[in-house]
């Protein structure tokens, strides 16, 4: 296969891992919400859902390695105690919300059964296709992407052509952070350090075996991907932007892209996408299972029964949580992504850098900076931001829940100003 072939079959693979079936829920409400200022909303969202998760791809082709390398310049520690947080968010979050979607949008509207039957229907079924790692969920994969960008193609043009300049005014006070911080729902940094190690492997086991090849295609791959991404998302803004007035304050994400779906594509068409976002729902829970399983198995020297047992438990915890609504779990997803975005972001950053910037000393300076300025932007979703005041009034745009982001960037930039030269780096 020659190279430029091969490049663009790592992009749509790259865009199918990122572009899963429950961020389609996010960018559309966030177009009914931001009024004229749609735009800068993409900004903020394109940040988080796009940029950095890319960056995670770029840094992968640099270090060539697992999950594990991300952190182990912060220490072995530090880095095992944070592939559990991500594998343990994962199994908690993403991988239910993808049940809870499926039952907002393709099972409540036709047959009136419980979201907690929905959703023990659906992680039985996870659960046998795990433990079985059956190949028919790659083959839906590869061809349900496609089919759902084609679709979501046609509802931004046909919103386009319906456009009626009628818009809702903005609900957002900072366009820019509240689409910041809703790309944090995308669960994509996270994703961009788990996935781009499989491609790496993926790379390796189709005979791209030398450094230099494998980082050249990551990397344009990453672009490929990034473009994509770029174009989806903001499309599907300006969709839901050009529809506001046609949505109630106080729809619900799966609602809005449900109306929106019916509004463009007829009611056929609606039910068309919800059946392939629910497939597509499917496809994403027993990639986290399987993935959540196999890190396991790794530290239990192989185990099968260890891989059964956390698929189990993994797919136990999408029962309970995944019969939640929608936007009761990502309500409840702020507080951890509140504390881990903040720790992946810096961690990617800083793995993009050049090494002779990035010393083991500023990873764990910078790192620990970052963890200890997230802190007070957790707590104000779990003790209120009003006990909060003093503090988020000293930490600069602690109150727009950014109060990490200045601290961790000077002392990036202090600790190079005080650089030893005789301090070892690892070369590029």
């Amino acid at each position: 296969m020659n190279k430029t072939k091969e490049i663009w079959m790592t992009g749509f693979a790259l865009f199918s891992l990122f572009f899963g079936a429950g961020n389609l829920i996010l960018p559309p409400s966030l177009g009914v919400k931001s009024g004229l200022d749609w735009w800068i909303v993409v900004i903020g969202f394109s940040l988080t859902a796009v940029v950095i998760p890319i960056l995670a791809i770029y840094a992968h082709s640099r270090l060539q390695g697992t999950l594990f390398d991300f952190g182990k310049r912060v220490s072995p520690t530090f880095s095992t105690v944070f592939c559990v947080l991500i594998y343990i968010i994962s199994v908690s979050i993403p991988s239910p919300r993808t049940a809870a979607v499926t039952h907002e949008m393709a099972v409540q509207p036709n047959w009136g059964i419980s979201p907690l039957v929905t959703s023990v229907i659906y992680f039985s079924l996870v659960f046998l296709f795990a433990i079985n790692r059956s190949k028919i969920i790659s083959i839906i994969g590869k061809y349900l992407t496609p089919i759902i960008v084609l679709i979501i193609i046609a509802i931004v043009v046909k919103a386009v052509l319906l456009n009626t300049s009628d818009f809702n005014p903005s609900e957002f006070e900072v366009p820019f952070v509240d689409g910041f911080l809703e790309g944090y729902q995308t669960f994509d940094a996270i994703g961009g350090v788990v996935v781009g190690a499989v491609i790496v492997i993926s790379l390796q086991l189709r005979g791209h075996t030398t450094f230099m090849a494998k980082k050249e295609i990551i990397q344009k791959a990453g672009i490929i991907a990034g473009g994509g991404l770029l174009l989806m998302y903001g499309g599907l803004v300006l969709a839901g932007h050009l529809s506001s007035s046609a949505f109630e304050t106080g729809a619900s994400r799966t609602e809005i892209l449900s109306s929106l779906s019916t509004l463009t594509l007829g009611s056929l068409g609606s039910s068309f996408l919800s059946v392939l976002v629910s497939l597509a729902c499917f496809t994403t829970a027993v990639g986290i299972v399987t993935g959540a399983s196999d890190y396991v198995k790794g530290i239990a020297k192989e185990s099968v029964l260890a891989f059964r047992i956390t698929a189990f438990l993994a797919c136990l915890i999408g029962v309970l949580v995944g019969s939640f609504q929608v936007d009761l779990i990502i309500t409840l997803a702020v507080p951890a992504l509140m504390f881990l975005y903040p720790i992946t972001i810096i961690l990617i950053l800083l793995n993009s850098l050049p090494k002779k910037y990035t010393s083991d000393r500023i990873f764990k300076t910078v790192v620990f900076v970052a963890f200890v300025f997230s802190i007070p932007d957790v707590l104000s979703f779990v003790i209120g931001k009003d006990a909060l005041v003093g503090i988020i009034e000293f930490i600069p745009f602690a109150k727009y829940n950014l109060g990490w982001v200045l601290p961790s960037v000077l002392t990036l930039i202090l600790l190079n100003f005080n650089h030893n030269p005789q301090e070892p780096t690892l070369p590029n």
